[in-house]
């Protein structure tokens, strides 16, 4: 068979890409070696019957806010997808400090602080990156190398000189630990460091001074949107808008190598059979797998030494819990918060992520305590409740135990999973008593579990790669690789690993689409004609 464009990976980039070409009248192929598409968005009965869990991933702020939603929202609506969401309480954090509340409306938000002076730092720091969310969200979502993301820095450079460019390049550079200081009290880092995880990133690394307004302002502006009817709904959206685009999905069929042809990407060999490319392959997979093992030959020397070195950070976990009862919060101001955090700040999550890095399990984990079904009823039989506890601190191959508690020589065994989950429990106990005697069943998913069902999520890590400065921005997923046009001809690079990184916006998926029908349109065909060389 011959298409226009084969897309290898159908997770929200693969997905998007896919959608977008073929509204663009582009033949698409989309494959899969899983038997369903969606990646790490799923849904189901894990626990018991009538209790729907978002299996992986959950909240969809990034996709709301993304160039992907702007251009397929209104046809995957259409075709069923609904969102639940939230105009008081946003989200909260509790630990030995104290607790620290989000609403939508950051005024309010501000008013909830000790310090009056914290109030007025927070709101001017929302305000300060308002004025220039044009700029940084358009380097988020263009090509850093390109003369477009020269443009945007040129107009913030217009707008306030040297020190106003410095200022955003200084903030990039500063840990998020360091940019939370400047506050005088306690709520604003306990309130968003912990948030720092959900980008792969922790309370010390680089590039967390920029990350946590953006979190915040994103948070306060779309809130926490879940997929009405579980995230499978999401994902059966995109199969019926495929279907109408015309795409053809292959699931349970496996890449085995990319085929070449005078230095271009010509098709894919996938189940045993060829398939052709006329104009692009895009591959939705690690830096490792496409460079050393897609790909035939001995080229492209500096591109596959690169992958070989791509890091992947710390492992993940997710625990889903059956309750009779929704989860009662102590303290009452957590009451209707969608996601709440067990941690007391960029302290207790450094400490963790720390530990994790040195493959201890964390003595006292941050817990991300989610509870969809109080802005989805739907998702749990009435007057019963759910939560979907993710950690994001957890190694992949543990090699001792912070609490010194724990045996862990045999790896993520079904002892050492039930050992950790009871730990966590115990934690969202401390602050929600009774939580324990309102367990009907529990179902844990290990970091193995993770890297065993999703290849891009090596050594469980569910962002696909470090995002460590060094390997993030300008330089994800490495120097010599960091285009989604990649060095072979009509082959492109997408997927978490990929500028501007893990998250549910499909940003490279949208970039690389839209770079695509851009490139193939006749005006630009004619332009390139007319261009010397």
């Amino acid at each position: 068979m011959t298409y226009d464009a084969i897309v290898v990976g159908a997770g929200i980039n693969g997905m998007v890409a896919a959608a977008e070409l073929a509204g663009a009248g582009w033949r698409v192929c989309l494959i899969d070696d899983h038997d369903r598409i969606g990646g790490f968005i799923a849904s189901g009965e894990i626990t018991e019957p009538g209790f729907v869990h978002d299996t992986f991933s959950s909240w969809h702020p990034l996709f709301h806010t993304g160039g992907a939603y702007a251009d397929l929202g209104e046809d995957l609506a259409r075709h069923g997808l609904r969102y639940r969401n939230t105009d008081g309480v946003l989200t909260g954090s509790v630990g030995p400090r104290g607790v620290s509340v989000a609403h939508r409306n950051p005024k309010v938000t501000a008013a909830g602080f000790g310090d009056p002076a914290d109030g007025e730092a927070y709101l001017a720091a929302l305000d300060r990156l308002g004025a220039d969310i044009d700029v940084i969200g358009g380097l988020l979502g263009t090509e850093l190398r390109s003369a477009a993301a020269l443009g945007a820095i040129a107009k913030l450079w217009r707008r306030g000189g040297q020190r106003r460019l410095e200022a955003w390049g200084r903030d990039t550079a500063m840990s998020g630990r360091s940019w939370l200081a400047r506050f005088a009290g306690p709520e604003v880092d306990q309130l968003w460091a912990p948030w720092l995880l959900h980008g792969g990133l922790s309370p010390d690394s680089a590039s967390g001074g920029l990350m946590v307004p953006l979190f915040a302002a994103t948070l306060h502006g779309a809130g926490l949107p879940v997929v009405e009817g579980g995230a499978g709904a999401f994902v059966a959206a995109f199969e019926k808008l495929l279907a109408e685009r015309g795409v053809t999905v292959l699931t349970g069929t496996r890449v085995e190598r990319l085929l070449l042809a005078g230095g271009r990407v010509v098709g894919v060999k996938a189940g045993g059979e060829t398939l052709r490319a006329e104009r692009a392959v895009l591959a939705s997979v690690s830096p490792d797998a496409l460079w050393n093992h897609l790909l035939p030959g001995t080229g492209y020397r500096e591109q596959r030494a690169e992958a070989a070195a791509y890091r992947f950070g710390r492992g993940a976990m997710q625990i889903h819990v059956s309750l009779d009862r929704p989860l009662e919060w102590s303290d009452s101001a957590l009451a209707g918060a969608p996601l709440v955090h067990v941690s007391s700040g960029s302290a207790s999550t450094g400490i963790a992520c720390a530990e994790a890095s040195g493959r201890l399990l964390p003595r006292r984990p941050t817990v991300a305590v989610g509870q969809q079904f109080l802005l989805d009823p739907s998702r749990v039989p009435e007057g019963r409740g759910q939560l979907w506890l993710q950690l994001q601190e957890v190694p992949y191959a543990p090699a001792g135990d912070a609490a010194g508690e724990l045996d862990v020589s045999g790896g993520w065994n079904d002892d050492l999973v039930d050992g950790y989950v009871d730990r966590v429990l115990g934690l969202v106990e401390e602050y929600a008593p009774g939580t324990r005697a309102a367990v009907r069943k529990v179902v844990a998913l290990a970091p193995t579990d993770l890297e065993h069902w999703n290849a891009n999520a090596g050594r469980g890590d569910p962002y696909a790669g470090s995002a460590e400065l060094d390997q993030n921005l300008l330089w994800r997923p490495g120097p010599a690789s960091s285009r989604h046009r990649t060095a072979v001809a009509g082959l492109w690079h997408i997927g978490a690993a990929t500028h501007p990184g893990p998250g549910l916006g499909a940003g490279s998926g949208h970039l690389a689409a839209q770079g695509l029908i851009t490139a193939h349109t006749p005006r630009t065909q004619r332009l390139r004609r007319l261009l010397p060389g």
